[in-house]
């Protein structure tokens, strides 16, 4: 029985042995590698020629491991070695035709020719390819500009910048002398000429426009001294250069002063020659003196100093007409008239103008008052009284009613601008008179010298 069992075993044993060796299964007792079982399984796999790049390598990865490095669907990069360029794919297949998918060559990088420079040349080491070092030279008398020496770089470009020979010698400019001239009357510049310089070249004679640095001939040039420059360039931008003066003279007076409660404009700069200066007072003045002056030639201002005086009302006189042209271009009026000094709205009036005395004073405001009824009636100006006959006349003159309470605004010139039944503010008033065309030039000159009721 135990004889039995290990010849059966034996038989089992020898079954398995000869199943694994059976054709087809992809055993081999002799050769079990991996190279092997892959060469049987791929032996019907197209297969490319060797790849072989002269000044260059290719780096190949294949789905089948390294040993099948032409296999198809094999993937090659290709590489030149430094100074050389690749021209065709970067990447070659191994198709199912054996053949790569494409052709490649590495040649030799070379740069573009170089040009000989004008007055000299160049010699190189190895003509225009890469890594080749060329030497610029010039003739005798001219100077080298840029870099010497340039190589063949990989970029296909030469290192540095190209070289040119120029001669060393600037070209020469000569320029005028010094310009002087003073302003004419009532002008701060002056127009000044001059003949534009020519330069000349010691070299080839062939130069640029000449360059000018500053006004123009013929400018009109502002006081004080100008520097002008000329500039010229020869074909190897050597730089010739000249400079002169143009001096600009005023001829000036001094600063005038505005006259205490005055004011001063002036035309130009405020003292140059030909200049003319206006004085004027503020309200409730009158100017003394030369109310305008002029700077002469000499530096001495015509005329005499203007002053400012209080402003004297005569209200002796024996016309309203006569009254009134002592305001004309001086003092606006402003004409309350009244039937009774009792009257509610006169009342009213004289409370709301009692504490706007600056604002009326600012906008050149007198204020006249015409109380009461013919022969019971008076005019006063301030503490000034009028005499009845001359409040009567301004009445009649003006046609102001008798017997109601009216207000009457005058510019000025003498003209009727506003009338009004009922008391106006101030606010009303200052209003109105801010809207007259002399009011506008008085509030800008008050500004300037800060007047204000604030």
């Amino acid at each position: 029985m135990g004889s039995r069992s290990l010849c059966l075993a034996w038989l089992l044993a020898l079954g398995v042995c000869l199943s694994l060796a059976y054709e087809g299964s992809g055993y081999s007792p002799i050769e079990d590698d991996e190279d092997v079982y892959a060469r049987n399984r791929y032996k019907e796999t197209p297969w490319c020629s060797p790849i072989k790049v002269k000044h260059g390598n290719a780096n190949c990865r294949t789905p089948q491991g390294g040993y099948y490095k032409n296999v198809l669907g094999t993937r090659c990069d290709i590489r030149c070695q430094k100074g050389y360029e690749l021209h065709g794919p970067q990447q070659l297949i191994c198709q199912s035709n054996k053949r790569w998918s494409g052709k490649v060559l590495c040649k030799q990088i070379r740069c573009p020719t170089l040009s000989m420079p004008t007055n000299g040349g160049f010699k190189c080491i190895d003509g225009a390819y890469f890594n080749s070092r060329c030497e610029y030279y010039c003739s005798p008398g001219y100077q080298l500009k840029g870099d010497r020496t340039v190589t063949c770089m990989d970029n296909k470009v030469w290192s540095g910048r190209p070289a040119s020979c120029v001669d060393m010698e600037p070209p020469r400019i000569q320029c005028p002398s010094v310009k002087e001239k003073t302003a004419e009357p009532n002008k701060l510049t002056a127009r000044v000429f001059w003949e534009t310089p020519e330069g000349r070249d010691t070299a080839d004679g062939i130069l640029t426009d000449v360059i000018l640095k500053g006004p123009s001939p013929g400018s009109h040039f502002s006081e004080g001294d100008h520097k002008i420059q000329y500039t010229v360039y020869d074909r190897a931008e050597n730089k010739g250069t000249c400079k002169f003066l143009v001096k600009v003279r005023v001829r000036r007076c001094g600063k005038l002063n505005a006259p205490e409660n005055g004011y001063i404009k002036c035309t130009g700069d405020g003292d140059n020659y030909g200049v003319t200066c206006e004085f004027s007072c503020i309200g409730g003045y009158e100017l003394q003196g030369s109310p305008a002056r002029v700077c002469q030639y000499n530096l001495g201002w015509s005329g005499t100093e203007p002053t400012c005086t209080p402003m004297n009302i005569n209200v002796a006189v024996r016309t309203a007409a006569a009254l009134l042209d002592q305001f004309y271009e001086k003092r606006r009026l402003l004409i309350v008239s009244t039937p009774t000094a009792a009257n509610f709205f006169y009342r009213l009036q004289l409370e709301m103008l009692q504490p706007e005395q600056c604002g009326l004073d600012l906008r050149h405001v007198t204020v006249i008052e015409l109380v009461g009824v013919f022969p019971a009636q008076l005019g006063r100006i301030g503490v000034k009284l009028l005499p009845p006959a001359l409040a009567l006349q301004l009445r009649l003159l003006l046609r102001i009613p008798h017997y109601n309470f009216s207000v009457v605004v005058m510019d000025k010139h003498g003209m009727d601008k506003e009338r009004y039944l009922f008391p106006p503010t101030p606010a009303q008033l200052f209003a109105l008179i801010d809207t007259f065309p002399l009011r506008k030039e008085e509030m800008k000159l008050q500004a300037e010298t800060g007047q204000s009721c604030t």
